[in-house]
């Protein structure tokens, strides 16, 4: 890495942790596309498997252990769930700088079949429609690696041309030499597909492993 390079990610890494210690709060969870706020701002959905810890990651990004509701279990996040900088009024000309998206889980079993096609028709409406989608954070459970569901996803967001990236979650519960592997085998998996940015993100919500990289990621999104 160059010294340009060095500084640049230095630079987004200190914007990061200084944006991210703002204060966020909850807005709405939206059940159907019509509920969804004006668009405007820039927005950043995490899509994953149900359990895959989507809630934990952004509560972690946040530095707010209640914000986003967890679970253990699965398919407890029905709706889009929007989460905005404090002080936002949802009126059009007070717009937030940023909006993140916790986006319904998928691949749980358990769940009626016509529940889990709603939310899926509601996910899939969403990311073809929004234009100030930046990118999707799609987690993936580093102790299990991309499953059959996730490479479900990734065509559809290929296809829809929406950008994402792969974020692996509790990276502390194996050890580095598996998550080397992981990323390693993960990069291979996504090297032809169109819309992925081809840089894995390695993280541990509860030891808060690589989340400045992932807020440095954000914000590089929003310069």
């Amino acid at each position: 890495m160059s010294q340009t390079e060095a500084e640049y990610r230095a630079a987004l890494l200190g914007q990061g942790r200084r944006f991210f210690a703002e204060p966020w709060i909850f807005i709405k969870g939206v059940p159907a596309m019509k509920f969804l706020p004006p668009e405007g701002p820039p927005e950043i959905a995490f899509a994953g498997r149900s359990n895959v810890g989507k809630s934990s990651l952004i509560n972690a990004l946040v530095g707010q252990k209640g914000l986003a509701r967890t679970s253990n279990t699965p398919g407890r996040t029905q709706e889009l769930n929007y989460f905005v900088p404090d002080g936002y009024t949802g009126s059009v000309d007070d717009l937030p700088p940023l909006g993140l998206v916790d986006m319904p889980g998928y691949g749980f079993a358990k769940a009626p079949k016509k529940m889990v096609e709603n939310w899926t028709r509601l996910v899939f409406a969403y990311l073809r429609g929004r234009s100030t989608l930046k990118r999707v954070y799609v987690l993936i459970d580093s102790r299990h690696g991309m499953k059959k569901n996730d490479e479900d996803v990734l065509d559809m967001l290929d296809k829809a041309a929406v950008s994402y990236q792969i974020v692996l979650t509790k990276t502390d519960k194996i050890k580095p030499p598996a998550v080397v592997k992981v990323i390693e085998e993960t990069l291979v998996k996504i090297a032809k597909r169109p819309a992925a940015f081809p840089e894995i993100l390695a993280t541990s919500s509860e030891k808060k492993d690589g989340v400045d990289e992932l807020k440095a990621a954000i914000m590089g999104l929003l310069v």
